[in-house]
């Protein structure tokens, strides 16, 4: 039987996700981008390739929540903000034993999304993909790497499935029982890439490039790893500024997430994925004067955007 998903969040990630995994699921994209959307239901969705090649996808994709059909899995792309405006509209389609899964960045997205669909439909992941919305219908595939999902025995048939499909569509993926560790081994990748790469308003790969840059990075990381060692967090990996730019050397084309907000000025994930470090070092008394650097600098271009000079 073919299983039915449904991406709700359309932007860059949800896109390259939902655009391969059409291939081989039943897959409708949800997204309130009504040009974007109108695009892929009358072109199909372009993906320009790591290689550089370009593919058209045909996409079944919505701006309306009542269209989307009762599905297996939800996979949650929206921006942290809007995590629970997608968990209601989840909650409408997602089938009583289907499995709502956040590859969102940042802290908070399964507790919010638990809130909403009871913490025994609520599956948290991270992957290492980076893309970028080229416009309406148009997305590029900026890096790749694998995406891991956490388990847990009651679910770990139906995962299982879920790991195959993505498989299938291309993507590698793993399955495992420390989603504390997942969780804040992405967070400290996207600390020391997204706001940076944000208030420099250049693609990942320059953070490794540029020299002051990379000693932000270094600081922002080792203000990271004191909190993550303060909380009793055991990461995925030994190095974790070692980590950082080994994904921005992978992703070296890609314009993070923050980035794109900032250029489309919107809302940024600032509070879910640095200032996430500021709070818990706080409350843990550890020292983050870098990360509160980022953050505020952030704020100020996101309360900017109305006098911004072009």
């Amino acid at each position: 039987m073919t299983m039915r998903i449904a991406v709700v969040g359309a932007g860059a990630m949800g896109s390259l996700f939902g655009g391969k995994l059409s291939a081989v699921a039943e897959v409708t994209l949800l997204d309130p981008w009504a040009e974007h959307v109108t695009r892929m239901q009358r072109d199909g969705l372009g993906i320009v390739e790591l290689d550089g090649s370009q593919t058209t996808v045909p996409v079944t994709a919505t701006t309306d929540p009542a269209a989307v059909p009762t599905v297996d899995i939800a996979i949650i792309f929206v921006k942290a903000h809007a995590t629970r405006q997608a968990s209601q509209w989840a909650s409408r389609f997602l089938a009583p034993d289907g499995l709502a899964l956040t590859l969102q960045n940042g802290l908070g997205n399964a507790d919010m999304m638990a809130q909403v669909l009871g913490s025994g439909r609520v599956v948290a992941g991270v992957t290492s993909h980076g893309a970028t919305l080229l416009g309406p219908g148009q997305v590029r595939h900026a890096g790749k790497g694998p995406t891991h999902i956490a388990t847990r025995t009651e679910i770990a048939v139906k995962l299982s499935d879920v790991a195959s499909v993505f498989e299938q569509a291309g993507f590698e993926v793993h399955l495992s029982d420390d989603l504390e560790s997942l969780v804040w081994g992405k967070l400290i990748v996207n600390v020391g890439i997204n706001g940076l790469t944000a208030i420099l308003r250049v693609p990942n790969g320059q953070l490794v490039e540029i020299p002051a840059a990379s000693a932000l990075m270094a600081q922002a990381v080792a203000e990271a790893e004191a909190v993550c060692q303060a909380k009793g967090v055991i990461l995925p990996y030994d190095d974790p500024l070692s980590r950082v730019r080994e994904v921005a050397r992978a992703t070296a084309a890609n314009r993070s997430s923050m980035l794109q907000d900032v250029l489309r000025g919107v809302p940024t994930e600032i509070g879910v994925i640095n200032e996430a470090i500021v709070r818990e070092g706080k409350r843990l008394g550890v020292a983050t004067p870098d990360n509160e650097f980022i953050v505020t600098t952030i704020r100020a271009i996101e309360d900017s955007y109305a006098v911004r000079v072009s």
